[in-house]
């Protein structure tokens, strides 16, 4: 099959240089100097070889920004069988800039392909690898020079620049993405790795090494957090370690799990800068699998404190084989709050794509497998979407619900349910707001919900008469974004445009509720599927609201419900207004999912949280 490609030609010129050196080729920036042209009596020690070509490193530059690694392309079996590892050798070849044409916003390759006139001057050599954390270390914050703006590498507007046409000239010490481009075909070490991520389905996972670190939490990931100067830190210390260049299996990781030593070469592919291992390291210790419960809990007599739980459920059908895990999560862990948000509820025919929208099934089926294994019996409310009409699986029309405890919650029952399209309204007196549907949804015809779930907001009262009203969320959800190390700076974080608008839906909502009550009781929660740290999007919300994290003083390692590449992050936010942060809060994250041994025994990509609140 013919390889696709893309060649980047920096001048006409195909006249053959003699005599260059490996870090002639590299140069101090993303692309070389010499791309499109041919050269000559290049020498360098063979430290790998792939089944596409080999790895050569030659004399070391005083200048750490040039690589003395480089890559050799060729699937000529003559040429690979040529060489062996530890072969000091000379050959010609012409420079060249790869990238697959199907992946545009892939950096660049500087790489020799054609490769001819190979002689092997001497054999059996010894290379000595870059020991990462040693004679090297990786900066800890901030991936690009191209990635300005107050959010760093979330600042918006995304794609404002390109890397490969800036050509920007490496600052390793500064740049994690210049750090692992000034190693590009260079034979390293990972002294003590630890996976920050399960493996993918590739079998490729995050790995952070013996070096500083930034974000780590008490699992041995690393979290999303503020850096120095208020810049969002999204971790460039880490490296994929990809397929092992001698065929081995890659072990199956989770989060915290130590490995061996990984020695292997410096490469990019698939968006991102990868250690190709030169065997599969060998698990060496895993972390404790328990899962602690909340350590808090629902009472049956204070009718002023009200625990809540949030949970994104992964496409829960009635016929889900994961109702009874859930269930146990919720009555087990959860310790059966007060009220549940839920996201991912499915339609009663789940996937079915037979325009079923009613979830009451579903809802029942969770209720009575918690009911199984509790002393309590939920009630729900939802409002079934329009079919087709809400984003998700299709045919299983996602939709968020309110599981509630019958005994502590009632809706305020002078409205009724609204529908699918209905917009509820904040109507009232002043210091008694009230809705004009309850349940209703907020803004539904607005466009910034197109192919996505609109949110669900219910007005409840406990015995004493006190007042919640929540708000549960499920945001357009990030597909089509690039990696964090693509050509694209910032990274294209999509749809940030409507998350940004969806937000602004719900702040004019909650501005409405304050306007009649300053000291009304206000929960939003649920899956953002956006950083708190993209700080654009939550601006008009962080205004009249504060993250729940603050108010519980969660430690910023340990706020994530998510673990995605290499970071453990946070999607699924519970943000609460002054009358309930005044008064005080817990919160917890119960990482029952992301600290599952393996991937495969997870029961849902997200963990649930549960916090506890005072509303009187």
């Amino acid at each position: 099959m013919a390889r696709l490609y893309a060649l980047l030609l920096l001048t006409s010129c195909l006249s053959a240089v003699s005599s260059v050196s490996v870090t002639d080729i590299q140069g101090s920036s993303y692309l070389s100097p010499l791309n499109g042209q041919t050269v000559q009596n290049v020498t360098g020690v063979v430290t790998a070889k792939a089944s596409n070509g080999f790895y050569i490193l030659g004399e070391k530059s005083a200048d750490i920004r040039k690589s003395n690694g480089l890559f050799v392309f060729s699937t000529s079996s003559t040429v690979l069988k040529s060489v062996a590892v530890g072969d000091f050798i000379s050959l010609g070849g012409r420079v060249s800039e790869f990238r697959l044409a199907s992946s545009p916003n892939n950096l660049f390759i500087t790489e020799l392909e054609s490769p001819s006139n190979i002689t092997v001057l001497s054999s059996n050599n010894t290379v000595t690898p870059v020991i990462l954390g040693r004679d090297r270390s990786p900066p800890t914050q901030q991936f690009n020079v191209l990635d300005s703006g107050a959010d760093g590498f979330l600042s918006v507007p995304n794609n404002r620049s390109l890397v490969s046409t800036t050509n920007a000239t490496l600052q390793p010490d500064k740049f994690g993405m210049d750090f692992w481009e000034s190693l590009e075909g260079q034979l390293v070490t990972i002294p003590k790795p630890f996976a920050t991520a399960f493996q993918n389905n590739f079998g490729e996972f995050w790995v952070r090494g013996d070096w500083k670190v930034t974000g780590k939490n008490s699992r041995g990931g690393l979290t999303i957090n503020f850096g120095p100067g208020g810049i969002p830190d999204g971790n460039p210390e880490t490296i994929i370690v990809g397929s092992p260049l001698d065929s081995t299996k890659n072990p199956q990781t989770a989060v915290g799990v130590g490995l061996t030593d990984i020695t292997g070469v410096v490469h990019y592919q698939f968006g991102f800068f990868y250690v190709l291992p030169l065997t599969a390291p060998k698990i060496i210790s895993t972390p404790d699998p328990t899962v602690p419960a909340a350590s808090f809990a629902s009472s049956k007599i204070d009718f002023c404190s009200v625990t809540f739980g949030d949970y994104n459920v992964e496409n829960m059908a009635p016929t889900s084989k994961h109702i009874p895990d859930v269930a146990s999560h919720i009555a087990n862990l959860l310790r059966t709050p007060d009220i549940m948000f839920l996201q991912e509820i499915q339609d009663n025919s789940g996937p079915t794509n037979d325009g079923t929208v009613s979830a009451n099934v579903t809802l029942s089926n969770l209720v009575n497998a918690i009911a199984q294994i509790s002393n309590v019996t939920y009630s729900f409310t939802t409002i079934d979407p329009v079919d087709g009409q809400d984003g998700g699986q299709p045919g299983g029309n996602i939709r968020t619900a309110f599981l509630y405890r019958p005994e502590k919650l009632k809706l305020v029952g002078n409205a009724p349910a609204g529908g699918a399209l209905d917009a509820t309204q904040v109507s009232g007196h002043f210091l008694n707001p009230q809705l004009s549907l309850n349940p209703g949804r907020i803004d539904p015809l607005n466009p910034v919900w197109n192919a996505t779930r609109k949110p669900l907001v219910a007005h409840w009262t406990t015995k004493l008469g006190a007042n919640l009203f929540t708000i549960n969320l499920h945001l357009s959800s990030k597909g089509g974004s690039s990696s964090t190390q693509g050509d694209a700076r910032p990274p294209v974080n999509s749809p940030i445009d409507a998350r940004t608008g969806q937000v602004t839906s719900v702040a004019t909502f909650v501005k409405a509720i304050l306007a009649k009550n300053p000291l009304a009781n206000i929960v939003v929660a649920g899956d953002f599927n956006e950083y708190i740290q993209t700080r654009s999007v939550y601006q008009p919300l962080t205004k009249l609201l504060t993250d729940i994290d603050e108010v519980a003083k969660i430690p910023v390692e340990e706020r994530y419900s998510y673990v995605f590449d290499q970071n453990s992050q946070q999607l699924d936010h519970a943000l609460v207004s002054d009358a309930i942060k005044l008064r005080g809060a817990k919160f917890e994250h119960i990482h029952v999912n992301n600290w599952s041994p393996s991937l495969s025994v997870r029961i849902s990509d997200h963990d649930p949280s549960v916090g506890r609140i005072r509303i009187c």
